[in-house]
């Protein structure tokens, strides 16, 4: 099974793709916490450059690792993936040329100005390409999941000697999944960043209780995830509904519904078993799957079986869809803590300072099991019911994808590593209240109040 060159190819794209979307998921997010902080400076608040001076390194970082993987994981769709380029290359092509073209070139002209011309700009100038970098990160994700989208719930095309060509190119765009998904998205990009964020001033306040950046920075996005986290449910909801209307095989598999039937229950907890065509252990509420998908306690949902084998794996949808879930109620519990605490008035107590910094990365986990149960949620199709993954693989023999398959999860975990690493070294530097550069703090004296 392991020699198998399908399962080979599809792993290390799935590893280059799990890689790569960890940054743009925080840059995403990132992006507009940098331009509120820029506004902020605009008014003359003196916490505001030290924390913009760390969380600018940080976004740094965090793009660069992000372009760097992402050119990677282009070159696997004619190195492992040919098939799809060939067949779906005539829509897949432009829409990918679109992101470069209105998002990634203004993204990376404005970068530069970001991060090293507030000395040699006007502000006004400064907090414009603070604006453009993130509303480029945003207008990239929008291409993307336009592209991830169509695949999923393909519209707009027509089929001309085996090959896609476009129709309606606003079909194609806004096609039936697209609303949601971008939505999701977004809103996850901004919940990781929160945390992320969260997370670092938690630690930077374990070590440095009077760090005033760290106190501002946390007041504020534990907030902005209280608010975020439930909007985040009511949308993850439509997204559901969305999916159970186009891609049902994947709605059965992410709750474990084997066979079809009337009142089927909402499973916390179970072990699928293929061989049996069953769920062993399971814990649930009784017809609760289909008062949630259907709104109706005794409504039917589509099995398993109905789909002929053609359905995608149970296992990681399973789980994965309830780790995402369970990690989502663990944010939206400590984010109302964290706001009844504000009210309260009340300082934070170490414990809780704790589990915000051990919450740091936490979207990127809830991130990767979401992604997780989307893109294998598609399968045995590259194109949902219209091109099989299979179909779309190269020729490449097992061994030379095995090689380069562990080269990549080589690289990729010491980047990993030397990113969290940076990054904390970062906070700590930052959190020892080390005085502002004098360009800075020329600035700073010059800022009308």
């Amino acid at each position: 099974m392991l020699a198998d060159p399908l399962l080979l190819a599809r792993v290390q794209f799935g590893l280059n793709i799990g890689f790569h979307i960890l940054f743009p998921t925080i840059s995403i997010g990132l992006g507009w916490v940098l331009f509120y902080l820029r506004l902020r400076w605009s008014r003359g608040e003196a916490w505001v450059p030290h924390a913009y001076r760390l969380w600018v390194k940080i976004f740094a970082l965090t793009f660069a690792l992000g372009v760097v993987s992402g050119i990677t994981m282009s070159f696997q769709f004619g190195t492992n993936w040919p098939g799809f380029m060939q067949t779906a290359g005539n829509i897949a092509g432009p829409l990918l040329g679109y992101e470069v073209l209105t998002a990634f070139f203004l993204e990376a002209t404005f970068l530069g100005v970001m991060l090293f011309g507030k000395d040699r700009v006007a502000p006004w100038l400064h907090t414009l390409s603070s604006f453009l970098v993130a509303f480029g990160t945003t207008v990239s994700a929008f291409w993307i999941l336009a592209l991830n989208s169509w695949m999923h719930t393909p519209q707009g095309y027509e089929i001309i000697d085996g090959q896609f060509h476009a129709k309606d190119w606003i079909a194609i765009i806004f096609n039936p999944s697209f609303p949601y998904r971008l939505t999701h998205m977004l809103i996850a990009s901004a919940l990781t960043t929160s945390f992320v964020v969260i997370g670092i001033s938690a630690f930077q306040l374990l070590r440095n209780r009077t760090w005033e950046p760290a106190q501002r920075l946390l007041k504020t996005m534990v907030v902005v995830a209280a608010v975020l986290t439930p909007v985040q449910i009511f949308v993850g909801d439509l997204h559901g509904l969305n999916t159970l209307e186009h891609q049902p095989a994947k709605i059965a598999a992410i709750e474990g519904i084997w066979h079809t039937e009337r009142g089927a229950p909402l499973l916390l907890f179970a072990l699928p078993n293929k061989a049996e065509q069953r769920n062993d252990f399971a814990v649930g509420v009784p017809k609760g799957a289909s008062l949630i998908l259907r709104h109706d306690a005794e409504a039917e949902l589509v099995g398993l079986s109905a789909f002929d084998g053609k359905h995608p794996p149970v296992m990681p949808l399973f789980f994965g869809f309830r780790l995402m879930v369970g990690i989502g109620v663990l944010m939206l519990g400590l984010a109302w803590l964290g706001v009844w605490q504000l009210v309260r008035k009340r300082e934070w107590p170490r414990w809780q300072l704790r589990a915000y910094a051990a919450m740091t990365f936490s979207g990127w986990v809830a991130t990767l099991a979401g992604w997780i149960v989307t893109e294998v949620g598609r399968q045995p199709y590259v194109i949902q019911g219209l091109l099989t993954t299979a179909d779309a693989a190269s020729k490449v023999p097992a061994a030379s994808i095995g090689l380069t398959l562990a080269a990549y999860a080589v690289v990729y975990g010491l980047l990993i590593v030397s990113f969290m690493v940076v990054v904390t070294q970062l906070a700590i530097k930052e959190a020892a209240g080390e005085k502002l550069p004098p360009s800075v703090a020329e600035e700073m004296a010059t800022v009308p109040s």
